[in-house]
């Protein structure tokens, strides 16, 4: 009899490959089912799901916005900022032989955006969004996303994501947009904060986590295969979250050069109960993020939050996980 294959997308991030980690180890019984594992960068994966290229995928929220007829969302997978997100940054010092627009070298670039305790537009020396060359990394990412609904006046050019700190620094862009661990890196790599979006996203919601990437299946399979495809993913992101030092141990080879610590910090900040199921609140910022985007006609439609498999068809375990996230 042929056996079922089952291809899963994500990209070849620490935070990934944690939530990877139960059917990678093999410590998840697949029931006969064969997982194939494919890594690609989240803006290729986007671009691929637009051809339903493999059944089950990570991609950007933004791109999941143009996908719904071919996928369902998984309840579980996500990847959410809670009080942190993508980041703004420029550089520390001024590029030689620039105008000296980035202020004076070596002075502190304030926040700046819009309005509020981000800063006011125009203020002499600084370096913000609004008007700026900024290098992102992807049309269809939750980043550019969220950007554009904080301050649509850029222009922008893109740049794979591991690049992007580089072409800042070079002075090909004035400012970058970091995903991924760069969020961690960019002040040891000479850069500065301009806005943290998941920041500024929580005191605009009130709280609520900006939600970034998550996993989809398509529909085609059919509801009793994707119930199963589902199950084994989320019981894999449980094991990890319950056997996270071994799990840790496994993503470090994916952490493109953090150290352990590093490594176990941005697997937390992206790898924890909201990915084990999105609960109210991550639904509440789901919807929040889709109906903001449509009302500023950045995506075609408005998005309704339907999971492919209730929560309540994955919940045996999952509360005991929950604790131990929690504690």
């Amino acid at each position: 009899m042929d056996q079922t294959r089952i291809t899963v997308a994500h990209s070849p991030d620490s935070d990934d490959a944690f939530m990877f980690y139960g059917l990678a180890s093999g410590n998840v019984d697949t029931g006969g089912i064969v997982i194939d594992q494919v890594l690609s960068d989240i803006e290729t994966l986007n671009r691929a799901a637009f051809d339903g290229k493999y059944e089950v995928t990570a991609v950007s929220f933004h791109a999941y916005a143009h996908l719904v007829d071919k996928y369902a969302l998984l309840p579980h997978g996500a990847s959410m900022g809670d009080k942190y997100g993508p980041i703004v940054v420029a550089p520390a010092f001024a590029p030689k032989g620039s105008s000296g627009s980035y202020g004076a070298a070596g002075s502190a670039f304030a926040p700046l955006g819009s309005s509020g305790r981000y800063g006011a537009s125009g203020v002499p020396g600084v370096m913000g969004v609004k008007g700026s060359r900024i290098a992102i990394p992807g049309t269809l990412t939750t980043a550019y996303l969220t950007l554009r609904i904080y301050e649509p006046d850029f222009e922008y050019v893109v740049v794979p994501f591991d690049e992007i700190q580089q072409a800042v620094l070079a002075g090909r862009a004035d400012a970058g947009l970091l995903i991924h661990e760069g969020q961690l890196t960019y002040q040891d790599e000479g850069l500065r904060k301009i806005v943290d979006l998941g920041e500024w996203w929580a005191e605009r919601t009130g709280g609520l986590p900006l939600p970034l990437g998550g996993n989809i299946i398509r529909r085609d399979l059919g509801p009793q295969m994707i119930a199963k495809v589902s199950k084994l993913l989320h019981d894999s992101i449980a094991y990890a979250l319950s056997h996270r030092p071994e799990a840790v141990e496994y993503a470090l080879q994916f952490g493109r050069g953090l150290d352990r610590a590093k490594t176990d910090r941005f697997v937390g900040m992206y790898v924890n109960d909201l990915t084990l199921a999105y609960g109210e609140r991550g639904r509440q910022g789901l919807e929040r993020l889709m109906a903001d985007a449509y009302e500023r006609g950045l995506i075609p439609q408005r998005v309704q939050v339907e999971f492919a498999v209730q929560d309540s068809e994955l919940t045996e375990g999952t509360e005991k996980i929950h604790n131990e996230v929690t504690k």
